[in-house]
């Protein structure tokens, strides 16, 4: 997600490349990657809380809160002054990186804040109350972003003035953010990312395994496609093995840890006989099951990476 480790050495990298030449564009940056280490921190939290509560625990609404609120402040930081500022002639890799954490946002904001829920993850809200505000018809609010993905209206704007958050029908995230169902605008801005991605980086590069890695997440967690999910881990790490450029150690180092996540990632819903767990599991539950990560030892191992061609 927007906390990935690898994500917040690229903001660091490239908000001290770009000081120079755009101060107020590397100060953005450099808030972007602070609000991503505090989010990372609120994501740990909510997980750890997950499994002491069992896989269908709900986060603290003082979390769930934090957690929405770091997410929409990201997101207004990439509309309003990075995506405007940034284009694949000065700075490729930058470009896709502010695709890749819009998108990153936007898949927090699916699992804590969708309606309708996508996940167990987000608070309890009655049934069929969470849409009261929303006009008959309407959905996500499609505002003048920059490029068209109107976050800074929808979020701007707010949920309607009602009782204090918690307290009434509606769900106490809507005056952070409006209601709606945000999965298939986080689902385009994976699109985007990933294309701007497969155009521009080498298969190993550590910035495209990134995007893809997360979009696998994104189908198992969020879509529910265990199949397609599987399939793009598999594609993935196909694409690193056949890669020929040549990357640093720090890239390298990366690159593994990515690919040993992949591996586990096409391995999810499946038994020990690589069969469907169940008939049901063609599709996903994402409260069962969460998204393997790197710093996870206690589950098995994959053997051990070897380096693809041109990666040494």
């Amino acid at each position: 997600m927007a906390s990935s480790e690898i994500d917040q050495k690229f903001l660091g990298k490239l908000a001290r490349l770009v000081e120079n030449e755009n101060p107020l564009l590397s100060s953005v940056l450099f808030k972007i990657l602070g609000l991503s280490i505090n989010l990372s921190s609120q994501l740990i939290t909510a997980r750890k809380q997950r499994r002491q509560d069992g896989s269908s625990g709900h986060p603290p609404l003082d979390l769930h809160l934090h957690i929405i609120w770091l997410s929409r402040e990201g997101l207004l930081l990439l509309d309003q002054y990075v995506l405007p500022s940034v284009t694949l002639k000065k700075n490729v890799e930058l470009k896709i990186l502010a695709y890749k954490l819009l998108a990153s946002f936007y898949h927090i904001i699916v699992l804590y804040h969708n309606t309708p829920p996508v996940t167990t993850i987000g608070t309890n809200t009655p049934e069929g109350s969470v849409t009261n505000g929303l006009d008959k018809g309407k959905g996500v609010a499609k505002g003048n972003g920059t490029y068209g993905h109107g976050a800074s209206k929808s979020i701007s704007e707010g949920g309607p003035v009602g009782p204090p958050p918690g307290f009434g029908p509606q769900s106490p995230t809507a005056f952070l953010m409006k209601p709606g169902d945000y999965l298939p605008l986080a689902q385009q801005c994976f699109k985007e990312a990933i294309a701007l991605a497969e155009q521009h980086l080498w298969g190993s590069h550590s910035l495209r395994l990134s995007v893809k890695t997360e979009y696998a997440a994104f189908l198992y967690e969020c879509v529910h496609d265990a199949e397609a999910s599987r399939k793009l881990a598999k594609e993935t790490v196909s694409e690193v093995y056949e890669a020929t450029e040549g990357i640093d150690n720090d890239m390298f180092n990366d690159a593994c840890e990515l690919v040993t996540v992949l591996g586990k990632m096409m391995k999810r819903g499946l038994g020990s006989n690589n069969t469907l767990r169940s008939k049901g599991h063609g599709t996903s539950n994402s409260g069962s099951q969460g998204t393997p990560r790197i710093e996870q030892t206690e589950a098995q191992a994959p053997a051990p990476v070897t380096a693809p061609p041109g990666m040494i």
